[in-house]
């Protein structure tokens, strides 16, 4: 029987992003697993399930940093600042999945929550050859968005390497906008050029590389952390209900009135009338009904306390 285990490669002279990669743990090679081939397929599943719990634990120990993220981010999209995600590959495209999920469930503004992606929209669905390479590439991106210091760009990388998402946090940096780097390897080049750094170490993949793994798990938790903690600190929940979903197919007008109909107890023709006073707002209906206001009053009272239900409540009277 022969072994599986790697062999140590022969060069004539050394690879400087081969060395590299060689140093991360998410790239070290797993000899326990060098079999993982030939066991039975349910095992196979243990195992990775096995591997895939320890994520969250990695996420925990960066919560005080992912909350300062948080409050900087609020403070600045409070001000019209934007969230932008930047990165390639698998990375890239967790940032766009989280920015264009922001609309529907917190009926975002188009471009308040922004993912870039190395390559475009081409590379959402295959590989764009080069383009995660490029920091030239990231500086073009940004500079179509015309960033101000109230924006906010997260770069995202597994490695913590990647050029694009480096040259993202480096030329938004140096614009004035508030940078984030995500990455899974501690110690990394773009935790160190961010203003904030948040390092989830996960270790080495169940499959040697491949980061789309428990890296992604790791950056697809703490992106729905940024992007929905972000929301509620900015009055777009009131308590755990979504009461600035956008409403624009059946289900989720559906969804709609079992909120308003959870946040105040009304029934449904009650809750009708609202909703058709209110153009389907769910945050003005739950006020109409709440407060015992028009619609109109409803939207000033909403727009006075900048969109925070409670607040807007606190204000009526009675």
């Amino acid at each position: 029987m022969t072994s599986s285990t790697p062999r140590t490669p022969r060069t004539s002279r050394p690879d400087p992003l081969l060395s590299q990669l060689s140093a991360l743990p998410t790239e070290a090679f797993r000899a326990d697993l060098a079999e993982i081939d030939r066991l039975p397929t349910l095992e196979i599943a243990r195992l990775m399930n096995a591997e895939d719990a320890g994520v969250p634990a990695a996420v925990r120990t960066q919560l005080p940093r992912i909350a300062a993220v948080i409050d900087a981010v609020a403070a600045r999209m409070g001000r019209g600042g934007r969230l932008v995600y930047a990165g390639a590959g698998t990375a890239g495209r967790l940032g766009v999945l989280d920015a264009s999920e922001c609309p529907p469930t917190f009926n975002t503004a188009p471009g308040e929550v922004v993912g870039l992606i190395a390559g475009g929209p081409d590379a959402l669905v295959s590989s764009v050859e080069g383009a995660e390479d490029s920091r030239e590439l990231a500086v073009a991106d940004l500079d179509a968005l015309h960033l101000t210091p109230d924006d906010t760009v997260v770069g995202v990388s597994a490695s913590g390497r990647t050029p694009y998402a480096l040259g993202a946090v480096e030329h938004a940096r140096a614009l004035g906008a508030l940078t984030v780097g995500l990455a899974c390897n501690p110690g990394s080049a773009l935790a160190s050029a961010a203003e904030h750094a948040v390092e989830v170490v996960v270790g080495p993949e169940l499959v040697t590389g491949s980061t789309r793994l428990k890296a992604g798990t790791a950056q697809k938790l703490v992106l729905n952390m940024l992007s929905t903690i972000t929301m509620i600190r900015l009055g777009k929940t009131y308590g755990n209900l979504m009461v600035d979903v956008r409403a624009s197919n059946d289900k989720l007008r559906a969804r709609s009135r079992r909120i308003v109909a959870l946040a105040t107890g009304a029934g449904d023709e009650e809750i009708e009338a609202a909703l058709t006073a209110t153009g389907g707002e769910v945050k003005h209906a739950i006020l109409v009904l709440l407060a015992g206001v028009d619609g109109p009053t409803a939207a000033r009272l909403l727009e006075e306390s900048g969109g925070h239900l409670r607040a807007a409540l606190a204000a009526t009277p009675g």
